[in-house]
């Protein structure tokens, strides 16, 4: 930085400044951070990234055992440099491995002179961490009956929000570099006195009187100083969704008719109803048939058989751009193949999407909220059977339904055997017979339910319908059912719903072996790039696949998701959805788990070798004179 230039109206200075000579050090596993080091050899380390900014040029050295969530940062750090402070004109260069890079190589010891001796090996991440929390330290400095009052406000992790307008501030990163941030509703005399105040501080302190300062304005801060918050906002940038809160406890959410208005709004109210959107997206369908995918016909969509498989494809949009929701529904009857088939088939048809696909394995008779939600109150699962063309054998006259729900969000009519046991005093049934349909009332049942039994009497007969009421049935009712027979009658009560803490889980093969581990007290910043992630929301499984993520991880973590199901104390029910999620194309009904997502978090969803591809050719860096 320009010793003395000052951005004023009347005072002209030229941001895109060249003349810096200076290292970074870029560390840290899970909050990484950018540290200006001493121009050395010495300051260098096998385990960890440095930059090194000549102005024009910004050179990334990536040590040989350092970290991708390193090299992205670093990448995304010099980008940041590039853009806001050179204003796009300078060139970035990358070493990855020294030997394919001889011409960055050159201008680095052109800068540092020749290497002597071997590099140090790495400081472990988690001490590095410590250190880094240690060091980044905020204060307040005022002056109170003509004394310099420093307080100390905060340590790292910092935050934005510290930063309060009316006031000028003190960073002082570990002594190597103090930052004075200056408010823009302080007061003119407040502004003025900062550097001052920034040299007692330096003073007091007992650091040597070389140490840098750079005074920093509200609204122009640069990328070095934004990088010490955990967080940084800029003031027209969307807050994507935003900080999290909850109204009291979640469970009384329940109690209130769910309106999907407020989904976006309250991701936390997504993820408790299990809900991405509103469900007014597009849906496709296909059946599995001699293994490949055949189109469903439009007119019978959400008529699913337990004899088949089939993928659903769910396409709705966020933010201007579609995104993808594909279910892998397995019938109950369908054969051990066709399972197989669905899973290989959504593989491809992922794939066609760009791998952006969220993907969920429904098993019959456990369709998600949804899924139910998606079909409109016109869901109807067939026991047996196939949707196909040629039906190998012809379908039972006599068929009996059972309809839950109360609107088209939650309604679904299942298949149950055509026997009087299978009533219920608290449901609505269809029995359909080759001369009539008969829609049987349980005393316990709504208006609402009623209605929509209507809705489902349509699509599984073309029969006269009749309505009748539980203990008014006609002697052809009992008949069809082969007699009367017990069945259940007594008041169902409101099923009570238990709320159980979310898990997450960090699954990773890099010590050798495929093992699990607790994160606890988790938040975005846990998810880590290079490992799948497990999150256990009790009715659901997610599986987070960071970008980084290894193949062996990949493919393990489905059988992992099911060996958890399996081995867990509470005895799950192995049914339980397991949702494989993409890094950069989170649903709402997986960020709401956790408080305050970011959506830009992730460089815009691009991995670090993207970045780097997207710097271009960078052969001319070697032309230019250092």
């Amino acid at each position: 930085y320009k010793k003395g230039g000052v951005a004023s109206g009347f005072k002209h200075v030229e941001t895109n400044m060249y003349n810096i000579k200076r290292l970074l050090h870029v560390k840290g596993k899970k909050h990484v951070s950018a540290t200006e080091v001493a121009l050395s050899w010495d300051s260098f380390n096998k385990g960890d990234v440095f930059l090194l900014d000549l102005g024009k040029v910004l050179i990334q050295w990536n040590g040989p055992s350092c970290s991708i969530a390193e090299k992205s940062r670093g990448l995304a750090l010099a980008r940041s440099i590039r853009d806001s402070e050179r204003g796009g004109r300078a060139q970035i260069g990358i070493i990855d491995n020294e030997k394919d890079s001889p011409d960055l190589m050159q201008i680095m010891k052109m800068v540092l002179g020749e290497r002597h001796g071997e590099l140090q090996d790495a400081i472990p991440d988690t001490k590095a961490d410590e250190l880094q929390k240690a060091n980044v330290r905020l204060y307040h400095v005022y002056e109170k009956d003509n004394d310099l009052v420093v307080q100390e406000v905060a340590t790292r992790p910092l935050t934005q929000d510290l930063l309060q307008h009316e006031d000028c501030y003190i960073l002082d990163q570990g002594g190597f570099k103090i930052y004075v941030w200056r408010g823009k509703a302080s007061s003119p005399e407040e502004k003025k006195a900062a550097f001052t105040r920034a040299v007692g501080f330096i003073q007091a302190k007992g650091y040597p009187s070389s140490t840098n300062i750079e005074v920093i304005n509200d609204g122009a801060e640069s990328a070095m100083f934004k990088q010490l918050f955990q967080r940084w906002t800029e003031k027209n940038e969307t807050q994507g969704l935003g900080k999290v809160y909850t109204t009291g406890k979640i469970a009384k959410v329940e109690q209130v008719k769910f309106d999907t208005t407020q989904l976006h709004a309250r991701p936390e109210l997504a993820a408790e109803q299990r809900m991405v959107d509103d469900a007014s997206g597009e849906i496709e369908v296909w059946r599995i048939e001699d293994l490949q995918m055949q189109p469903v016909n439009p007119k019978t969509y959400g008529q699913f058989y337990g004899g088949d498989c089939y993928l659903v494809l769910y396409t709705y949009l966020r933010s201007g751009r579609p995104h993808f929701v594909l279910y892998m529904w397995q019938g109950r009857h369908a054969s051990v193949d066709e399972v197989t088939a669905c899973a290989l088939n959504a593989i491809e048809l992922d794939k066609k999407h760009g791998d952006e696909a969220v993907q969920v394995r429904v098993t019959m008779g456990k369709e998600p909220t949804h899924f139910l939600a998606i079909f409109k109150g016109k869901l109807v699962i067939y026991e047996g059977g196939t949707s196909r063309g040629h039906k190998s054998t012809p379908e039972p006259e006599i068929r009996l339904f059972q309809v839950r729900g109360t609107d088209e969000m939650n309604t679904k009519a299942t298949e149950v055997p055509a026997r009087a046991s299978s009533l219920n005093s608290n449901d609505v049934f269809l029995l359909t017979t080759s001369q009539v349909c008969y829609l049987w009332c349980g005393k316990g049942c709504s208006g609402d339910e009623r209605e929509m039994a209507k809705v489902v009497a349509d699509i599984v007969s073309k029969r006269d319908k009749h309505t009748i009421l539980e203990g008014q049935e006609p002697a052809e009712f009992w008949e069809a059912l082969g007699g009367k027979a017990p069945y259940a009658s007594e008041k169902r009560f409101q099923e009570q719903v238990t709320h159980y803490q979310p898990r997450l889980f960090e699954c990773s093969n890099q010590t050798g072996r495929f093992i699990m581990t607790e994160v606890v007290g988790f938040c975005q910043e846990d998810l880590d790039e290079d490992d799948v992630m497990l999150l256990d929301t009790w009715e659901e499984i997610f599986l987070w696949v960071g970008k980084a993520s290894n193949t062996y991880e990949r493919n393990e973590a489905v059988a992992s998701a099911k060996e958890y199901l399996k081995t867990h104390p509470a005895g799950r029910d192995l049914a339980t959805p397991i949702i494989l999620v993409k890094q950069g194309y989170e649903p709402l009904n997986f960020t709401g788990w956790f408080n305050a997502w970011d959506p830009y978090k992730w460089s815009d969803g691009k991995s670090y070798e993207e970045m780097k591809s997207s710097l271009g050719d960078v052969s001319s860096i070697s032309e230019i004179k250092v």
